[in-house]
Formats: C-alpha cells, structure tokens, sequence
C-alpha cells in the first residue's frame, strides 16, 4: 500500500506546480513536496522516497543528516534509503475530525548546509467507520386523526467518515402506512422525515414496528439500524404549529453564559389540555453548550462557545401539545470568529550552538506561527526584536525562517537572547513573543596575545638550580582547547645543545626555570624565544623574547697580579735607590677581579709595614712610592703587606706582600737574598734529595775519573800539567749563593770558569797555560753568583773592586708595571729573582751560540740578544764582557771577544773602568 501511495504522492505534485513556480519567483518561498495516503496504514509503510525527491542522492544522507520536524511523530525518514515512513497510527478523524481536507504539514530538515523543505501529506479517508444512531430505539405518537401526508423528523446517524464514506442515506423497512424522506441540512449533513401514507385507525391497529436504516458511500457500504415504534393516539385535531420550520441565528464566540440566543413559538389551535405546548431538543442527550426553556421555548447560553472548535451547531426543537400531537423546527447557530486568540511561536530545528565562523544567510532555525482565529485575526507577521545579527525570512504560510545576518564573534558575545514578536491583523491586533537564547559556538580564530612584546628579567648570578626566574603569560580568549595554552622555547642565542641546561620553561604555567647555577663572569645575557601555543585545529601560536640579564656577584676575591707571589704567598724583592727621593715610584701592586661594577672597583691599602711613614700606597691605582727620604735609623731592608678589597658587601680581599730593599747595587742586595729562608715545599724538598743523589754520583765519578787522571800523570810525570782543581791552585773562597729551585730555574749546575787574560784557552780540568799574578779564575753557577774558584799561589787575595755605577737599569726598563710609570731613571738590577734568572740564561744561550757558531753573541751587536727582554736601552755597555772567559760545557770553542783582539786588549767589565789599587773586581 505503502508503495502505491508513493506513486500516488508523486503523481498528486501536479497541482504543486503553481507554488513551486511560484517560488521560482520569490526567494522567501521553498519548494513544497506533497504525498497522499491513505489513513490507517500500518506503521513502517512507505510514504515516498524523500531523498530522491530532494534531489539527493544515498552517499549524501550521512553527512547531510536528512530528518523530519514535526510535533507528533507520525512519520520519519530512512538513515539508509532516505524513504519517508510511517512511524505512529494515522487516523484521519481523529487527526482533522470533520475538515473535507486532511493534511499533514512538517518540514524536512538538512545539515551540511542547513536547509528546510516543506512537505504535506494528505490523509485519504477509507470506511472505517459505520453511522451511528444516538439511540437505538425510538418512540413516536401519531394520531389516529393525522392526515396523511404529515411529516415527522426522525432521529438521526452520526458517521465519522467523510466524502464518499459518510453518510449516505436513510431505508424504511417496507410498510403500507408509513415511507422515508432523506433530508439535508445546511451544513451538508443528512436527517430522515416519515411520511404518513394512509389514515390510521386505533381500533384497528395501536402501534407499529419499524426499522430505520442508515447506510454511508463506502465500497463496501456499512450501515446501522434503529427501531421505530409508533403508537396511535386518540383523536387530537391541531398539531402545534412553529412560527417558521427553521430559525438562523449567529452568535460571536465570547457571548456570556446565560445570554438569550433566541425564543421559538408555536400554536395549537386547540383549546384546553391539547392547546398546552411543551418544547425540547430532540438529541438532548448531544446538546451541552445551550438549554432550552419548555414552557417559554427560550434557548440561552449553557457554556462558552468557541469558534475555533464549533463553528456550526444545528438544533432540532420538538413542539408537543397535550394531547400528544407534537411538531417539530430546526435552529441553526453560527458562531462568529473574534480575535481571542494569541498569536503562537513555535520554533523548531534549533541547534544547540551555532559557531561564530557561519556564514551570512545560514538557516538557523524553523519558526511556525499558528493562530486559531480565521481570517484577518488568523493573519499574523513575524519580526525580531532587538539589534541581532539575524534576520527572518518568510518561508511560507506562517512559516518562516531564522537566518545569520551577521559576522558572529564569541569573543565579543557568547550568547543571544533572541525574541521574536508575531502580531496579527485583528481588530484590536494580539501578539505574542517567543525569547530564545543562541549560544555561540568557538572556533580557533585567535591567536594567543602576550601583554608585552618582550620581557627583560633580572637574574643574579649564583642562583639555585631549578629556581624560578620569570613567568610568562598568554592569554587566548578562545575556549576549551582552542584557548588552552602551552609554552616552549623555540630559540635562544645559546648553543641549542647547550639550550636545556640552563633553562626551560614549564608548558602549561610559563614558569621559565632555571637549570643550573648562572656564572655572571661566563654568561652576562642570553635571549629565549618563547610561543605560546593553544590546542586549536589548525594552532595558532605567539612568539615573545625573553632577555635574560645575569647579575653580578660578589663572588670573586681580587687576584694580584703583579707582583708575583711566591709558594709562601710573599712577594720578592724590589730594589729602591737610598738616595730616592719622596714621591719616587718604587713599584706598583696590579690586581684584577673578575667581577664587574662596584664588584670590582678595586682600593689598595698598607695593613702592616716595617716603618709606617716610609712608603705611600695609592688608593686606586696601587702604586708604591716613597712617603719621604731613607733616614739613617731606617732599616734597609722594608716589608709592606699590602690588602687589595673590591668595592662588593661584603668586600672580598687578597694580600700581596712587598719586600723593598734599599741598595745601590745589586751586590748589596745578594747577601740579603741569599739570607732568605727556603719555603718548605714538598716539590723542593723532592728535588733536594735528587739533587743531593746526583752531586753523589757527580763526585763518586769525579773520583774515580780524578784518580785516573793522577795515575796517567804520576805514570807520564809531566811537570807542565797544572790542574784546576788542585787543592795548592785552587780555592773556593767568597760567599756562595745556593741555587734557589723553586723560582722556575733550571735543576741544573754549570760551572763557569772566568779568568782575565787576552788569550785564554779552557780544556775540561786542564789548564794550557800558566796562570800569572794577575789572573784570577771566577766560578760560576746557574743560580747567578760569580765567585773566585781558582787564584795562583803568587797573587795575594784580594777582593774585587765593586761595579761601574752605569750598570743599571732605567726605570721604564724595570719588569712589572711600575716601568710604565715615570719614576726615576736611576734604577738598579733587575729586582725580580725571575728575572735574574731569565738574565743569566739569556747570557749562557747568547754563549752558546757564539760558541757553536763563532759569531758574536745576541741578536745585534754588543746587544747580547738582551734588548728583546729589556728593552732597546738594555744594552752589552751596562753588563761587563765576560764572554772571553765562558766555558761552555760539551764544547771546545772558548768565547772570545773579536774587538779584544784585534785591538790586542784584554776586554774588561763594566765600562772598562779598573780601579788602580789591583783589587779584583766581583760579579
């Protein structure tokens, strides 16, 4: 059935086709598909294909999720097939009662986009019902004096169906006194009327047993029956007679109950009892909404009447006399439509969030307005309130649609309270509204915001690991994951490898923590990149710079530079001429300190000093000068401790200690330094000992090579051989100077022998020549020292005049940063013991290579390769020449001086200056 009903439905859009043009016309009208069916099809019956009707296809009904919108459940669509079907019992009188129309109005509704389709199904009636008779029996008094053709209004059937189905007629069961006339009333519907055929005698027959019979149009036809009885009545000449067989009158819908509808009257021409007339309703037992007055034939108002629900009543009022006789009108009521009905908003297909990325013109929701009054009080408009960004657009018959008309932005409103007004054309116009919230649904459409371009964060140096150091904060008014923020570091200035141990940052709080211990002396500033990142689909994400400033701590103690501390922390000596003067610069104390600003503005200060008021010590630059002349109760030998303290809280510190020594020359300082107390140094001590195992096996081997050299000799007894080493010859005599290890020199002892001639020649323990009077042998060490080794037993011992005063050094000539300064120009040997020794191996390497490749020693002339250490001023003309009498050890060249000879003088030291008492001079 199902399957042909949806034939039928296709077939019966033909007279469709003028609204369907119609829309072509107007934008606000929709197409509108109809079906026809019958009523009473079994639940599941197909009414038609939808879909295909729609114009879409199978593989399209997932996405776009085709479903019905209606108040009751009568029909739904197929998730497969997209067919319409019956889901709930489609019964056409209960659903439009009497109406010659029956149709069902819904909207089909499709997602992916929105959209609405108007669709009507019209409900068929069949025969499912048969007439009814309000009784199944009645009665009817006829006079035996009735002429015959009197006619007398039956009872009549109710049938539910319409059309062809409803009722049809009335049968008579045969009779020779009685037949049937079908009458209609105004409102279509069908009454009977028995008509009297033949005079009536009541002696002859009392009563008679009729049977009426109502039949509808159905195929097959249904009918129901009622019995007649008719009695015959003694003679009452007059029936009542009604003013008129029918009264019309029309009453609007809001009378009051109580209000006179109207009076009927009737006669009887009848005198006494039979003249006595009584009204009442025929169907009393169906009339509710009117009483009836018997004696006056008043009819008033029982109840409110409502138009919407009966617009028509038809009365049928009976007139009966005394004598039995009675007579009967019909009284018809129209009821007038007024406007007591308020407009109704229903609005359907309403999602639960519309997101603010709709575009404009999106179907938002169905409204239908529904008004019970007809006419112009059933005309209603529809409009919103309010400044909204949507619009409403007529559809159809109070149909209409709700549509975006607008940029939607949650972020700016969330929600709309949406009220829609329907008015209608009535006399006073009634309206009603309808509020409805609209909530907004988010898309990731911003991007997280920080509040400041760039952060500049403060971090003092030292930090514990882990610590917090700055915090950082987006802000994404999206919501849910699209406003969930994380944080990362995308890029830094530091090495990526070496990025994540020194910061991170926590993703979901911003917290930036810190993964070890900033050194402000290694890492002043670095800059992060941090994003902020929501969870949208697609992310979005925000860049911030972070700049990271390490601030300086106190954390480093001034380190002295100059001079150079011993193993004990003390400084050497520094030399200082007796005849200084006050203000002359003797040295200055360099130090430095890691840190920066106040950290390391460093002070000088004097904690502890031999004579107080001798030296002055400048605050900030270090420098040591003479507070006033050497007295003579001053000791010539000074010591300073000075403290060095940067400007930090607390101030850090560092000590150097100055020993100064007043001399004029360095021979009066050696005693001094050679009085100076070994520091206990395990390293020294380890090379004492070697040192001592050495000089073991030097003599061991020196005697035994010694004892061979005495057995050759006593064997050759050769008077001319004249050893060096030899007790008579030789004498070790003059302050010896022990060789100081832990200054840097060299562990090795080289012994030099130095004599004074023109034309001198060394062997190793051989003496070629025979040493004069005037010769004397100088030994020498690596320490420095110079001392008489060996003397002949035919001059007399004396001391060595002291050296020219010109062999000395300038005052920019002097290591360590006071030779910057412009002190005095007189300075004295090199007051550094480091120095000294850096002296000496230059002498021995200038020898060296003069020996082994017999030019002059140095890098220039009379220079001895001295000036590259102290300066262009530091030249042979202020060391004395000894390099006639050098013997280099492992060699057999012996260091002559070309300019001695070919002038045929014996070189001399110094200046050259001797003095003529003969005394030996003493390096």
């Amino acid at each position: 059935m199902g399957s042909g009903a949806g034939e039928r439905g296709w077939a019966e859009r033909r007279p469709v086709l003028f609204p369907f043009l119609l829309s072509l016309f107007c934008p606000a009208l929709s197409e509108q598909i109809r079906y026809r069916i019958p009523e009473e099809m079994p639940e599941g019956s197909v009414v038609g294909n939808l879909a295909k009707d729609l114009g879409l296809s199978v593989h399209e009904l997932p996405s776009r999720q085709l479903r019905i919108s209606s108040e009751k459940p009568y029909f739904t669509v197929s998730a497969k097939s997209g067919e319409l079907l019956v889901s709930g019992r489609l019964d056409r009188e209960q659903i439009c009662g009497k109406k010659p129309a029956c149709a069902l109005e819904f909207e089909a509704v499709a997602e992916n986009p929105l959209n609405f389709y108007h669709v009507s199904v019209d409900i068929e009636d069949i025969n499912d019902h048969t007439p009814k008779f309000t009784q199944t029996s009645f009665e009817l008094q006829i006079s035996e004096s009735t002429n015959p053709g009197a006619r007398f209004i039956l009872g009549s059937a109710h049938d539910a169906d319409i059309g062809t189905n409803s009722l049809r007629n009335y049968q008579l069961n045969p009779n020779d006194h009685f037949s049937l006339v079908n009458k209609e009333k105004q409102d279509g519907s069908k009454y009977p009327e028995l008509v009297l055929k033949m005079p009536l005698d009541r002696e002859e027959q009392k009563s008679y047993q009729l049977t009426l019979t109502a039949l509808d149009g159905g195929n097959p036809s249904l009918s129901s029956t009622a019995q007649i009885q008719v009695l015959v009545t003694d003679a009452n000449d007059n029936p009542p007679v009604f003013s008129q067989e029918l009264y019309r009158v029309g009453l609007p819908e809001n009378v009051l109950p109580g209000t006179t509808v109207l009076r009927v009257t009737a006669t009887d021409q009848d005198e006494g009892v039979n003249a006595q007339i009584t009204f009442s309703f025929t169907e009393a037992g169906q009339i509710t909404q009117f009483d009836l007055n018997s004696n006056t034939g008043e009819i008033t108002i029982l109840n409110m009447l409502d138009f919407e629900e009966v617009k028509e009543y038809s009365i049928v009022l009976e007139a009966r006399d005394g004598g039995g006789m009675i007579a009967q009108c019909t009284v018809e009521i129209e009821v007038q439509d007024i406007n007591d009905n308020f407009p109704e908003v229903v609005i359907q297909s309403l999602p639960d969030l519309i997101m603010e990325d709709t575009k404009l013109g999106t179907h938002i929701a169905l409204i239908k307005i529904r008004d019970k009054d007809s006419g112009y009080n059933g005309e209603v408009t529809c409009k919103l309130e309010g400044d909204v960004p949507f619009k409403i657009l007529s559809s159809s018959i109070n149909t209409y649609k709700l549509v975006t008309d607008g940029v939607l932005d949650r972020e700016q409103t969330p929600e709309y309270n949406i009220t829609i007004t329907a008015t209608d054309r009535g006399k006073p116009p009634l309206s009603s509204s309808s509020s409805v919230t609209l909530h907004v649904g988010d898309v990731n459409d911003n991007a997280p915001v920080f509040p400041q371009p760039s952060y500049v964060v403060h971090v003092v140096e030292n930090n514990p690991p882990g610590a917090s150091i700055a915090q950082v904060s987006a802000s994404d008014p999206d919501l849910g994951p699209n406003g969930r923020v994380s944080y990362s570091i995308v890029a830094s200035d530091l090495e990526p490898r070496a990025l994540a141990s020194y910061v991170s940052v926590s993703a979901q709080s911003g917290v930036v923590f810190a993964q070890r211990a900033f050194d402000h002396e290694q890492l002043r500033a670095f800059e992060l990149t941090v994003q902020a990142r929501d969870q949208g689909s697609p992310a979005l994400s925000a860049n911030v710079s972070l700049r990271v400033l390490v601030g300086d701590r106190n954390d480093n103690a001034p380190r002295v530079l100059y001079p150079a501390l011993g193993p004990d922390g003390s400084a050497l000596f520094d030399t200082v001429p007796r005849a200084a003067q006050p203000g002359y610069l003797v040295t200055k104390v360099v130090a430095v300190d890691a840190d920066s600003g106040h950290n390391a503005w460093l002070s000088y200060h004097v904690l502890q000093a031999s004579e107080p008021g001798l030296f002055s010590l400048g605050l900030r630059t270090g420098e040591v000068r003479t507070a006033r002349a050497l007295g003579d109760r001053d000791a010539a030998r000074q010591r300073l401790l000075v403290a060095v303290r940067d400007g930090g809280q607390p101030p850090l510190s560092a000590t150097a200690t100055l020993h100064l020594v007043f001399a004029d020359s360095l021979q009066e300082v050696l005693p001094d330094v050679s009085d100076r107390p070994e520091p206990s140094d395990p390293q020294a001590e380890l090379q004492f000992y070697l040192v001592v195992a050495l000089a073991l096996i030097s003599v061991l081997f020196l005697t035994a090579v010694t004892l061979a050299i005495a057995l050759h000799l006593r064997r050759s007894s050769s008077p001319t051989t004249c050893g060096c080493f030899q007790y008579s010859l030789c004498e070790k005599s003059g302050p010896v100077i022990p060789p100081n290890y832990s200054e840097g020199t060299l562990p090795y002892s080289y012994n030099l022998c130095v004599a004074h001639t023109g034309k001198t020649e060394f062997n190793f323990l051989k003496c070629n020549e025979q040493l004069s009077s005037e010769q004397d042998i100088l030994c020498g060490d690596s320490s420095g020292a110079l001392f008489p080794l060996c003397k002949s037993s035919e001059s007399t011992s004396h001391l060595q005049a002291p050296p020219n005063t010109d062999w000395r050094f300038s005052q920019a000539q002097r290591p360590g940063t006071s030779g910057s300064q412009n002190g005095d120009e007189t300075g004295t040997w090199p007051n550094n013991q480091f120095d000294t020794e850096m002296l000496q191996a230059m002498i021995l390497a200038s020898a060296s290579e003069a020996a082994d490749g017999g030019s002059t020693l140095g890098g220039g002339a009379g220079t001895m390769g001295l000036s590259a250490r102290y300066g262009p001023q530091f030249t042979l003309q202020h060391v004395p020449d000894y390099r006639q009498n050098v013997y280099i050890p492992g060699s057999n060249a012996t260091l002559t001086n070309a300019a001695a000879k070919r002038d045929g003088k014996a070189p001399t030291g110094g200046n050259g200056n001797k003095k003529k008492s003969g005394k030996k001079e003493k390096k």
